[in-house]
């Protein structure tokens, strides 16, 4: 399966403490975030992975390097203007879709660790297969349609978090995704946690650049919208975000502790 993995932010919020650095490079128990990430999914087996750049896109290059040491390969997608977390995968439409089957999308920038082949096998077993709708089933708002995506999300009681918790996704009795509400931390729902796997027919969705396009705040919503199925998948690990000061000190402290490794 192919991976896109989202390098490509500004890194504004956490600048004070990083000195500029770009975010995905931040160490967090002495490793860079992004190779902590890498490394994740390689134990998945995930070798093959395109990585976006635009802030600091050369010291994340050198960084990283080819991958090899990580054990994935690497092609860099370079952006200017930055295109957002849709618009990033619509650049490399071809790439990704060469081959067919869905591809893999995670987010550079979050400490995160769960099972990704159970998520990766739960969307597998389900795609192609039409959810029952009706008031005595699964109570779905939209006609049926086949699976298009199924997005990782923790839950803020359950999940070791840091206090950033990001996007609300909302989900019906069985899973399909109802809603996603971002800057709203009170909103019901479980948190995104920013891994996706995306079926090839989403990229339809997306405006083809130099245009910027969000997956929660455009892409998602205009799905959902439009009668299409995404469904939500509850991880059984961790999500950790470091957006800023002091959540990434609540990070460190989780593996300085020992609660995590």
């Amino acid at each position: 399966m192919k991976c896109l993995v989202l390098a490509a932010g500004m890194s504004t919020r956490i600048a004070a403490l990083t000195g500029g650095a770009p975010k995905p490079l931040t160490p967090v128990a002495g490793i860079p975030v992004l190779h902590r990430n890498l490394t994740w999914l390689a134990r998945h087996g995930i070798r093959e992975m395109y990585i976006n750049l635009h802030y600091q896109a050369a010291e994340i290059r050198a960084s990283v390097g080819d991958g090899a040491a990580l054990g994935v390969k690497i092609a860099w997608s370079e952006e200017d203007p930055i295109l957002g977390t849709a618009g990033a995968a619509k650049k490399l439409e071809r790439e990704l879709t060469a081959g067919g089957g869905p591809f893999l999308l995670v987010y550079g920038d979050n400490v995160f660790s769960f099972d990704l082949a159970r998520m990766i096998a739960d969307h597998m077993s389900r795609r192609g297969l039409t959810p029952v709708c009706g008031s005595m089933q699964t109570g779905c708002l939209s006609p049926p349609s086949p699976l298009l995506g199924t997005i990782a999300v923790f839950d803020t009681a359950k999940n070791l978090h840091t206090g950033i918790a990001g996007g609300r996704v909302a989900a019906d009795a069985g899973g399909r995704i109802t809603g996603f509400v971002e800057g709203q931390p009170e909103a019901p729902g479980n948190v995104n946690a920013a891994c996706y796997v995306l079926e090839n027919a989403v990229l339809q969705y997306i405006p083809p650049p130099p245009q910027a396009t969000d997956w929660a705040r455009q892409t998602f919503p205009q799905m959902l919208a439009a009668g299409l199925h995404l469904r939500s998948y509850l991880i059984e690990g961790y999500c950790l975000g470091i957006d800023t000061p002091e959540s990434y000190a609540r990070a460190q402290e989780y593996f300085r502790s020992g609660r995590l490794r």
